[in-house]
């Protein structure tokens, strides 16, 4: 068992989503930043969709009721386990009766604890992850308040000994593809998109990380019917603001498309904190794949290391 004694602003349960259901109209959701995820279970042997707590702001303070092995990655907290710190990018042990404690981050916006066995929580269509607007999935479909228990999974990995890995570096510069609507936008527009750094906006939010900058404008009035969007989708709605989809949002919208961030890149916009600037860079399909390929290489390797300890 875990026992929350502090939550922070928005903790919650969170795995890599509800995938296959868009169609129906229930969002992916699921963990911002999947590399730290998938970092995260990988140091512990565990699935790689094993469910995870996702956290934003501290003060998160957690007690333990059974020896475990726990993993941080993503955003760098100040961690540490009575007291004793412990580093991002690790795998320590925790005893019976011991508490972690998470406090403000040194950079980063978004930390991911992992627990060996997983965190126990019932599956709704297939997983464990929570869904903040309908209510469901994680611990009761919200985010962790003080006094919840969460149940842990079986553990028996085998682990014995501490180990850590060197964590992706963060950088403001964002590939994108472009899309249909791209050339919609004006020449004043278009340039601007990619040559002006986008502040994130206070007002973000896991749906989405709205962006501030030099109002983005079409050539002519654009009628569009709602269509299909997905996590990464740049939309630009009439403020001519734009705003990156992230893994809550909707299955659907109207608003032209500007770009689409690749799948290789999307972490970063989960870890940009309010204020901080990001670029925009065009590339290929082809760099695009070459992209993905390049994290799975990582975490193949990282497998391949964490294996041999």
């Amino acid at each position: 068992m875990l026992s929350v004694i502090e939550a922070g602003l928005l903790t919650t349960v969170q795995d890599l989503g509800r995938a296959g259901y868009r169609h129906l109209g229930v969002p992916l959701c699921g963990a911002l930043d999947r590399q730290a995820l998938l970092l995260a279970n990988r140091l512990l042997a565990n699935p790689d969709n094993a469910p995870v707590l996702e956290f934003s702001t501290g003060p998160v303070s957690l007690c333990f009721r059974r020896d475990s092995w726990i993993s941080l990655t993503g955003a760098d907290f100040a961690a540490t386990i009575d007291g004793q710190a412990i580093w991002c990018g690790w795998r320590s042990k925790i005893n019976a009766g011991q508490r972690l404690n998470l406090r403000g981050c040194h950079r980063g916006m978004r930390g991911y604890l992992a627990v060996d066995g997983g965190i126990c929580v019932p599956l709704v269509m297939g997983s464990a992850a929570t869904d903040l607007h309908a209510v469901m999935g994680g611990h009761l479909g919200r985010a962790l308040s003080a006094g919840d228990i969460l149940p842990l999974g079986k553990t028996g990995t085998g682990i014995t000994t501490r180990l850590g890995v060197k964590l992706p570096s963060w950088s403001p510069h964002v590939r994108v593809l472009t899309t249909q609507e791209t050339l919609s936008f004006t020449p004043e527009s278009r340039q601007a998109f990619w040559t002006q750094a986008w502040r994130v906006s206070p007002q973000s939010n896991r749906m989405g990380a709205r962006l501030e900058g030099n109002a983005l404008r079409l050539e002519q009035p654009l009628e569009m019917l709602s269509h299909a969007v997905m996590p990464g989708v740049i939309q630009v709605p009439p403020s001519g603001q734009p705003i990156v989809l992230l893994a809550d949002a909707q299955t659907t919208g109207g608003y032209p498309k500007i770009a689409v961030v690749i799948a290789a890149d999307l972490w970063k916009l989960a870890q940009a904190r309010p204020g901080q600037a990001i670029y925009f860079h065009r590339v290929t399909q082809q760099e695009a794949q070459a992209a993905t390929a390049r994290w799975q290489s990582y975490f193949h390797r990282l497998t391949r290391g964490i294996d041999a300890n």
